[in-house]
């Protein structure tokens, strides 16, 4: 098998077939040997029964896994790269934002440049909000800051491999996956390729400001101990500064006689030391917890069923 296209899908049936037929044009007068292998994480629509149409009516060779349940695009890119048995392989989305054309290029390029592992996409021009992109921007200048991992800041998920690149990726089991840290962290050669983003063929994405957020947090988390580090820093400062002026306070009081500032100063240290305590516990909370998943060994997945019509 030349080349695995892994399309993790959640609430993509108005993509899913249209997905489908894209790839087939793209590739009918290649000689590529190539497979889709669709991931349904727990959609809440019809995805799953388009699904299945296309395994019935299509003339490649299709694979789809179904989850129990939504376990999130991580998971289904994990769960895509495990089934794939192609050389190359490629992660993209199903909604026609990353058009299979694109694909077809990335394979010309790791077919004549072996030195290179993968090639990464990467947007030229971003249709993105200033407010969103500036968000980005900073996430990106700050994850690179504290991490001893490496981010390029525009390259997305949209990615083609070499086979053992894909097998060093799947070495790592961990639970909580941050697919661009995981990739950046295995290192290899990466080719950097320019790429258009069309627009939704249907639907809207579900991604927000909110789950971006998210998104972030568990990157830092999951690449740095830094905000550990900070915790502590933050903590001997307050030992600092408290213990200074607890020494100005009693000098004040025993050698000028001034009175110990009263009600308001006390509240306002008090709710300022309560509320970077709590700061720093939610800190350590947040690697605590993902410690106490982890060590459950829980699945990455649960898969509900697998439907083919691999040819021979």
């Amino acid at each position: 098998m030349k080349l695995s296209l892994v399309v993790p899908c959640y609430n993509e049936e108005g993509n899913v077939e249209f997905f489908s037929k894209e790839v087939e044009k793209t590739f009918k007068k290649q000689k590529i040997d190539y497979e889709i292998i669709f991931v349904n994480d727990g959609s809440k629509d019809n995805t799953m029964s388009k699904l299945r149409e296309i395994v019935k009516t299509s003339k490649q060779n299709i694979k789809v896994i179904c989850f129990s349940r939504n376990f999130g695009k991580e998971s289904g890119i994990y769960a895509g790269l495990k089934a794939s048995k192609g050389d190359y392989v490629c992660v993209i989305d199903a909604d026609l934002q990353q058009r299979p054309n694109y694909v077809l290029k990335m394979v010309n390029i790791l077919d004549e440049n072996p030195d290179y592992d993968s090639v990464v996409a990467y947007q030229e021009k971003r249709r993105e909000g200033k407010m969103l992109s500036g968000f980005k921007k900073s996430f990106y200048k700050l994850i690179n800051k504290v991490s001893d991992t490496k981010f390029r800041e525009d390259a997305s998920d949209f990615r083609t491999f070499r086979r053992y690149v894909v097998d060093s990726v799947l070495e790592l089991k961990e639970y909580y996956r941050f697919s661009k840290g995981l990739f950046s962290w295995v290192g290899f050669n990466n080719y950097y390729m320019p790429y258009e983003v069309e627009e939704r063929n249907s639907g809207k994405t579900t991604w927000s400001f909110w789950g971006l957020f998210k998104y972030a947090i568990e990157g830092i988390v999951s690449f740095s101990t830094a905000p550990l580090k900070l915790a502590t820093i933050i903590g001997l400062f307050l030992s600092l500064f408290t213990s200074i002026y607890l020494i100005i306070v009693v000098i004040e009081k025993l050698l000028f006689s001034i009175a110990i500032p009263g009600y308001a100063t006390i509240v306002v240290l008090i709710l300022l030391i309560g509320g970077i305590q709590l700061l720093c516990l939610g800190i350590i909370g947040e690697y605590l917890a993902r410690t106490y998943v982890e060590t459950k060994r829980r699945p990455i997945y649960i898969t509900r069923e697998v439907i083919s019509n691999e040819k021979k």
